[in-house]
Order: structure tokens, then sequence, then C-alpha cells
């Protein structure tokens, strides 16, 4: 009996993570869709947005943008937010470029090294305060946001870091492609994956969403919730190094006001791909195609020659319609877990072991007197 009760039980949670799995599809599903309509119609009014040059061009926007969404997921499903990832981008895309101006002989792999390694530390400094000194997410970003830019522009000091002072080769890394695809669209790629993978079939990964549905019940299930939170972090601030060194080498030219306002097209990018806001849900590959969808947005609205203010009332709108689409999918789906939970039999109360040895001891007697 109590055999039977398990299983029933187990059957409930596989149903319930059928149907959150359905409907993360569902909207990834409908970003693709999106995509499609995107291309389809924008290509018939005008061709030259399916050219060549022009697609080329939306990879290499989406790019920094996808890996800074996969970063800013890691922090989201946890139930908190990063707003100072476009701060680390500009102190790292400075601090690299800096560095390969002034002294020509580094080797760019130790620069990119020392990039990321940047930004890890970047996110530590946030992890700590949202981890361990419990300040809440929205304000300890927002003041480091300010404070990694007044350090960005402390060690700029004015100075503007051109094409010409950077080695060729790691300018190359912006321009270069593989079988027609650039190299940072596959870089970012290769992050996505290998960030999906761990997310999906690792105890780690798995249990930064068991912290986003549910902190205390996360706590009270022995998972280290401070160490989880601050590990998203430092990885979320290690892709915006990352990010930065990307910025670097695709747009050659940079100073201390790199990626300004970036943090608002990052997190669009992340609500639009589907990862709710208020955490325990969402996947990094939604992520990426929400960053690929509103690059693709905008490229798109420029060939239709539309108005720069119309663009920013257009990206807002979608930003609103993807919060309120997530709460209403969000009702939804609890709502079908609820009714699950009362339509499933209830489980058959195990007897107690007194009552069993009895009745197991009175069973022969009875079948005694019944022949």
């Amino acid at each position: 009996m109590t055999a039977t009760a398990t299983a029933a039980e187990t059957v409930r949670g596989r149903g319930g993570r059928r149907l959150v799995d359905r409907v993360a599809r569902v909207r990834e599903l409908g970003i693709v869709v999106a995509l499609a309509v995107l291309f389809g119609v924008t290509g018939a009014v005008n061709p030259s947005f399916l050219s060549y040059a022009s697609l080329r061009d939306i990879l290499l926007n989406s790019a920094i943008i996808a890996l800074l969404a996969v970063g800013q997921t890691l922090v989201v499903i946890t139930r908190n937010v990063d707003l100072s990832v476009s701060s680390v981008v500009g102190l790292a895309a400075f601090g690299g470029a800096l560095v390969l101006a002034d002294n020509p002989g580094v080797p760019i792999p130790v620069v990119i090294a020392g990039c990321v390694l940047l930004g890890a530390v970047c996110g530590a400094v946030n992890g700590l305060l949202v981890g361990v000194a419990k300040v809440p997410a929205l304000v300890a970003t927002l003041g480091t946001l300010y404070a990694f830019r007044g350090i960005d522009y402390a060690w700029a000091g004015g100075r503007q870091v051109n094409a010409a002072d950077m080695p060729e080769g790691f300018l190359a890394l912006g321009t270069s492609s593989v079988l027609g695809v650039p190299l940072l669209a596959l870089v970012a790629l290769v992050v996505l994956l290998v960030v999906g993978w761990m997310l999906r079939n690792l105890r780690s990964g798995r249990e930064l969403y068991a912290i986003g549905s549910n902190p205390e019940a996360a706590v009270l299930a022995g998972i280290r919730v401070r160490r989880r939170i601050v590990a998203a972090f430092v990885a979320n601030g290690a892709l915006a190094g990352l990010a930065g060194v990307m910025w670097a080498a695709r747009f050659g030219t940079v100073d201390a006001t790199v990626a300004t306002g970036k943090e608002l097209d990052v997190i669009a990018a992340v609500v639009v791909g589907g990862v709710a806001i208020f955490g325990g849900s969402g996947t990094v590959y939604g992520a990426a195609l929400g960053a690929l969808l509103l690059s693709s947005i905008t490229s798109a609205l420029a060939v239709l020659r539309v108005d720069a203010l119309a663009q920013t009332a257009i990206n807002g709108a979608l930003l609103i319609a993807a919060i309120v689409l997530d709460r209403v999918l969000a009702l939804r789906v609890a709502a079908a877990l609820r009714r699950r939970s009362r339509e499933a039999p209830p489980p058959v109360p195990r007897p107690a072991p007194g009552k069993a040895a009895a009745s197991t001891a009175t069973e022969p007697a009875s079948r005694g007197e019944a022949e």
C-alpha cells in the first residue's frame, strides 16, 4: 500500500514537471515562430534584409547580448537580478583594450583570461552583497552599476583606445568567420550549450531552480543557498567580462562609456525569452532566442526606416507584453498543478505495526474456523 501511494506521488510530480517543461517549450517555440514571421515579412518588404551581410550583422549584434542573457538567466532563476552587467562589460572592455594597447607583446589569451577574471571579481562583489549580506539584489546591483562605472571613468581618465592601437590578431576575433558564421556568434553558442547542459543535468544547476521556486524550502532541503547565489553572480560576472572582450574586438574603439544602458536590453531579452522574473523557471536557450529576437526587431525596424523613438517604444511594449504573458502562464501552470493534485487519488494510509501483526496472527485461525 505504501508503495502504491509513493508511486502515485511520483507520477503526480512527474506530471507537474512535464507540464512546466511543456510550457517552457511553448514559449521557446513561440519565439521561433515570431522570428520566422519577422524575417518573412521584413524580407518581403525589403529583400536586402535577408542578405548575407545583413544576417551576419544580426548575429554579431545579438552574440554579445545573448552571452550576457545566458549569465543573467543564472541570476534571475534564483529570484534575483544583476543590473551592473553593462558596467562590468565596460570595465572589462576598456581594461583589456588598454592592456593590449600599452603592452603589444602580451598574449591575447592572457588578456582574455584577465578580463574574465575581472568580471568574476565584480560578480563576487554582487554575490556577497546579495547572498551573504542579504542586500536586495535590485538595490545592491544598482549601486555596483554606478560604482563599477565610476571605476571605469577613473581608470580611463578621458582616454579612448582606438582600433589602430590594438593588435590585428585581437581585432580579427571580431571579424573572423568559420564556415560563414561569425566567430563571436560561435563563442556565444558554445557558452549557451555548456551552460544549458549544466543547468539541466548537474545538481548545482537544478538547485538554482529550487532556490528560485522557494528559497525557504531550499534551505530546509539542505541546499547551500548562499553559496549557490554567490556562484550564480560570479558566473554572470565572468560571462560579462568575456562579453567585454568580445565588445572590444567587435567595435575596436573603446572608452569609459562602453555598453552604457545595455543592462535593460539584457533583462528584456531574458524576460522575452520566457525566464520568469520571479525566479524558478526558464532556460538559457529561451533567453538567447529572446536576444536574437530583439536584435532582429531592431535591425528590421531600421531597414523599414522606423523612427528611433518608435523603436524604443516598441521594445518597451514587447517587454511589458512578455512580463504579462509570463505572469499569465505562471498562474495557469499553478492552477493546473492544483487541479491535478485535487483529482489524484488520495494516498492509502499505512496500517499501524501492531494492527498489521494482529491481522497476520489471526488470519490462519479465522481461515481454520471457516473450514
